[in-house]
């Protein structure tokens, strides 16, 4: 479902971005306006970077290999890191170095097309908003009840709060081009016109910059949600089988790596070992069915005892030498 949510809102962006591209480089031919121009390139930019997420999320559904024994579900991670590198040089910085040159020599809207701006950023907002709305509309089954904030930082899918941000920046951006062009029609005085520059150059750059932290850390590796290691404890204990450390991993956003070190009673046979482990993962896969990786290992009850006896006793309190916790 995220990533058939994922696509969807993918397909709608791009299409919207296409077609508001094509329009906003029209407008800038026929009036020269520097906020037209940055538009048009930040719509490019977003349909290169739309590409880039259906790409990944192909990429990501080659099966493992030797050399890749995990798969290639971080594929996704990587393109979406490679999207915020795009949204910042192509996007941001060219806004920026588009509205200084602006800023040095300001010129009004050039032509007798005074309208088109007006009429192609308009549409533009309204192309825009529908696709925010097909992002919105296909991240809230995922979000449920986190915030929108809470939900793009805790998302372990990159599509969705990728699309979400592009979208939320093209709609601002878009504002300010307004604002720059209107002011400019309305006083003749192209500064305007150049500060809405830099004001969607400097917008970019900041979702860029949140982008790149956000991806970054699915790069090193993410645990599961708080929520779902809660469940993966749940399935092992259910038993009275003991949990001695568990550590869990994202390999991609639908693969998760489990591993744990359990424990089991001194007398316990290596049949009945055998039989709790596989139990066990069933019951986690149950719970967690995007937990397609589990690695348990058994280890002794401190205490003795078979397993499901009496829990292990405390850990001994800290001696001179000693910092705490196991010895």
């Amino acid at each position: 479902m995220a990533a058939n949510g994922g696509t969807k809102a993918i397909v709608a962006a791009l299409t919207a971005n296409l077609t508001i591209a094509v329009l906003k480089f029209v407008a800038f031919l026929l009036t020269m306006s520097s906020s037209m121009l940055a538009e048009a390139i930040h719509s490019v930019a977003d349909s290169g970077n739309q590409l880039l997420l259906l790409l990944g999320g192909k990429r990501a559904t080659k099966q493992a290999s030797p050399e890749h024994p995990f798969g290639y579900g971080r594929e996704r991670y990587i393109y979406a890191f490679i999207v915020a590198i795009v949204l910042f040089s192509v996007g941001g910085l060219f806004a920026l170095y588009e509205a200084w040159g602006k800023l040095q020599h300001p010129h009004g809207i050039e032509g007798g097309f005074w309208w088109v701006p007006l009429a192609v950023l308009l549409g533009a907002i309204i192309a825009e908003s529908f696709s925010f709305r097909t992002a919105i509309r296909e991240s809230n089954p995922l979000r449920g009840n986190q915030s929108w904030i809470r939900f793009i930082r805790n998302a372990k899918q990159p599509e969705l709060p990728v699309i979400l941000l592009e979208d939320f920046g093209a709609l601002l951006g878009l504002l300010f081009a307004l604002l720059g062009v209107g002011l400019t029609l309305i006083t003749g005085n192209g500064i305007w016109d150049a500060l809405g520059t830099g004001m969607i150059g400097l917008l970019l750059v900041a979702i860029a910059a949140v982008l790149a932290i956000e991806t970054k850390s699915l790069l090193l590796g993410e645990s599961a949600t708080k929520a779902d290691i809660a469940k993966i404890r749940g399935a092992i204990e259910s038993d009275g089988t003991g949990i001695i450390h568990l550590k869990t991993m994202h390999l991609g956003p639908e693969e998760l790596l489990v591993a744990a070190k359990i424990s089991v009673g001194a007398a316990d046979s290596g049949r009945e070992i055998a039989a709790a482990i596989d139990a066990a993962e069933a019951r986690i896969r149950e719970a967690v069915p995007t937990a397609r990786l589990i690695y348990l290992e058994p280890d002794l009850r401190r205490g003795g005892g078979r397993r499901g006896g009496a829990p292990p006793p405390p850990n001994p309190p800290a001696g001179p030498g000693r910092r705490g916790g196991r010895p």
